[in-house]
């Protein structure tokens, strides 16, 4: 049997057979790993519809149909939200190429996600809005991928809304390169045009084909394949990037094989340059396939793999082999993401309603439940507290928090959520406290500009820029650098102010010295239940002219209860 180094043009037969790999043996076999990467509600899960739908996933189109839209946001709080949470990883065939796909989540509060999966890339396909251009987060993103060397592959998406700007975005986009310091490599970037929700795309934004041909031709010439360094066995290297887990397997590592090669059922062990080594024994290899994974038997350098065996697994540690005689490859670098920036305290449900909604309730549950939510999530982190029934959870945003929270909740806990506050630090230069500061870009009708002014002053906003935006809706844009602090709770300000019509954009900027003022929260008090029982229509009626309600008729309340 030939094995192959991974190359485009040239395939190395070192099995001795001579064979020059161009026989048909079945071992010619291309492979690309490439990561998906945009601004939130830029159509990239669409655009993944489109191209799984087209490489023969589905049987036919009665199961394509069955499948619906989304098919890789199969997380029920990412079809409700409308957005992606987790990062997944599927594989697809076009002609004689493997290609890895790794979706990624959009909003930046879950970039700890974005982080992992770039270690298992060959390259990115960056997908902009046709109308929109560049966002914060596409500014995020791509600064990641960039970073770690990546080449980029540009899809201007929605290429079909009648206000499309192509050439306007990729000048954006091309701009944005040259601000992050991207390599003349980098940024000679191929682009393509295409529309996710109709599944076609080209070179030309005016002459479409009918399918994603184009796309698919981009990726396996604009891509480089893996480099592999050696595929000798001794030599391998896998750092884990994701955890899964199954009922039957228990714990799975998901990683890249950097080097070497790994068989079914050999000797292994999980090294960690802070931590002890784990040692044990395959008991199970999978590679991607289509939606799913499929068992074998060897797998080598450049592919995507998921294995089982070892209990300990954790991210960022690297899989080595541990045969007899044999000195092991040293440990890869662990993953390196961003600190967290906002903290809340969750512990025991103590209302006098404890008890009546859930069935996970004691201190040790939520405990136990929180680390091991720390097995995946490695943006996150979670602390002790001077109490035995509170604990503090730190992480990205309010959302990255509030989907966890949800989640405990659909999965039985109850809770009891202390407010969010940001987190402080101590610059060990200059001895100066600092704080977390984000920015911002609104959107909002003209009429509504000075109402946006305003609240961002009273948060203690600094105005970068503000004019009115090219495209066809001249819609006002105004960008802000905040603190974090000024942020927790204006969006929903910022909402009622302009009627529902801003549109928000916010990530992580920097962490700046602290504004010693005190930045005003709200302007408003809460409306408390005055007695326990059951609210009544006439008590909500009286209520909802002081404020907005939470609860309706006949909702069990108890005396202090907002």
């Amino acid at each position: 049997m030939c094995t192959i180094l991974f190359s485009k043009t040239e395939y190395i037969c070192i099995c001795g057979c001579g064979c020059g790999c161009g026989c048909g043996c079945g071992c010619d076999t291309l492979c690309s790993n490439i990561g998906v990467i945009a601004h939130v509600d830029h159509g990239k899960t669409t655009l993944v519809d489109a191209m799984i739908k087209q490489s023969g996933v589905f049987r036919d189109d009665a199961q394509a149909g069955e499948a619906g839209t989304c098919v890789m946001d199969n997380n029920d709080q990412e079809r409700e939200r409308g957005i992606t949470i987790l990062a997944k990883n599927l594989a697809v065939m076009r002609g004689d190429t493997k290609i890895n796909i790794m979706d990624t989540p959009g909003h930046a509060d879950f970039g700890g996600e974005v982080e992992r999966v770039l270690n298992m890339c060959d390259g990115v396909l960056l997908v902009v809005d046709s109308v929109e251009g560049p966002k914060p987060q596409t500014r995020f993103v791509l600064d990641k991928a960039l970073k770690k060397g990546h080449k980029v592959l540009v899809v201007v998406n929605k290429i079909d809304r009648p206000a499309a700007r192509p050439d306007y975005v990729v000048d954006k986009v091309f701009d944005l390169f040259v601000e992050l310091d991207a390599s003349d490599e980098q940024t000679d970037f191929t682009v393509i045009y295409a529309s996710g929700i109709q599944g076609r795309a080209g070179t030309d934004p005016d002459n479409l084909t009918d399918d994603m041909t184009p796309l698919f031709e981009a990726v396996v010439d604009a891509i480089d394949p893996p480099k592999v360094a050696t595929l000798e066995p001794p030599m391998l290297q896998t750092l884990v990037s994701n955890i899964d887990y199954d009922n039957f397997k228990g714990k799975l590592g998901i990683g890249r094989i950097t080097a070497g090669s790994v068989k079914n059922g050999q000797p292994v062990k999980l090294v960690h340059p802070d931590k002890p080594d784990r040692a044990g024994r395959l008991s199970s290899l999978f590679v991607f396939d289509n939606l799913g994974k499929k068992e074998v038997e060897v797998a080598e350098a450049g592919e995507i793999i998921m294995f089982s065996g070892l209990d300990e697994i954790e991210i960022g540690d690297t899989l080595v082999t541990n045969e007899g005689g044999v000195e092991a490859a040293p440990p890869l670098p662990p993953i390196a993401v961003e600190q967290p920036t906002v903290r809340m305290t969750l512990g025991v449900n103590k209302s006098p309603l404890a008890g009546r909604e859930g069935k996970f309730l004691t201190s040790r549950m939520i405990r136990e439940r929180l680390f091991k939510e720390l097995d995946r999530n490695v943006a996150l982190q979670v602390a002790e507290t001077d109490s035995a029934d509170r604990y503090e959870v730190s992480g990205r945003g309010q959302l990255h928090l509030t989907v966890l929270i949800e989640t405990m909740r659909r999965e039985g806990f109850e809770l009891e959520v202390g407010p969010p506050s940001v987190i402080f630090l101590k610059n060990e230069e200059t001895g100066v406290e600092e704080e977390p500061w984000e920015s911002v870009e609104i959107r909002v009708p003209e009429e509504y500009m000075g109402s946006v002014v305003d609240l961002f002053n009273t948060r203690k906003g600094e105005l970068q820029d503000m004019g009115i935006d090219d495209g066809p809706e001249g819609m006002s844009v105004v960008k802000y650098l905040i603190p974090t602090r000024g942020m927790l709770g204006l969006r929903s300000s910022l909402l009622s102010a302009t009627r529902g019509t801003a549109l928000i954009d916010a990530v992580f900027d920097s962490y700046k010295p602290k504004i010693n003022e005190v930045i005003q929260a709200r302007d408003k008090g809460s409306l408390l239940a005055f007695a326990d029982g059951a609210s009544t229509p006439h008590g909500l009626e009286g209520a909802q002219d002081r404020g907005k309600l939470f609860i309706g008729p006949q909702t069990e309340v108890y005396k202090g209860m907002m």
